[in-house]
C-alpha cells in the first residue's frame, strides 16, 4: 500500500482485480518539471487483458472515489492504454510494448516501488 494516497491505492486495486503483472509505482514528485506526481505501470498478456485492466481501474476510481480520468488513450488497440488522472498517470501495456518503451528506465530518477499483491492491503 502507498501510504496516504487513496487514488494510487484504488488504481492498484483495480489492476490487481484483473491480474495485472509487475505493478510499479514511480513517485515523480521530486523531479523538476515532471508531468505528474505518479506513474503507475503494469502489463497484461493480451489486448483483452489490457482492456480489462483499464476498465477495472476506471470502475474502481469512479465507484470508490467518484473520480474519473481526464482522458483515456489507446483502448482501441489495447497495446498501451494510458489513463490520466492529473496527479497520476496509469500505463497499462502488453508485455512486449512495455519491454520496448522501458518507462521505468526513462523515469528512473523517480522513487520506484514494486507493488506485490501479498504486501498490498487496503
Amino acid at each position: 500500500m502507498i501510504k496516504g494516497n487513496g487514488l494510487i491505492n484504488t488504481i492498484i486495486k483495480g489492476i490487481f482485480e484483473k491480474k495485472g503483472h509487475e505493478i510499479v509505482c514511480i513517485d515523480l514528485s521530486k523531479i523538476e518539471n515532471a508531468i505528474c506526481r505518479y506513474f503507475i505501470i503494469c502489463h497484461g498478456e493480451s489486448n483483452t487483458q489490457v482492456n480489462a485492466i483499464a476498465t477495472s481501474v476506471e470502475k474502481e476510481t469512479t465507484e470508490r472515489l467518484s473520480v474519473r480520468p481526464f482522458s483515456i488513450e489507446g483502448m482501441n488497440n489495447a497495446e498501451w492504454v494510458l489513463l490520466d488522472y492529473g496527479d497520476a498517470v496509469v500505463h497499462i501495456f502488453q508485455q512486449n510494448f512495455r519491454t520496448h518503451y522501458k518507462l521505468e528506465e526513462l523515469w528512473g530518477d523517480g522513487q520506484i516501488t514494486h507493488v506485490n499483491e501479498l504486501d498490498f492491503t487496503e
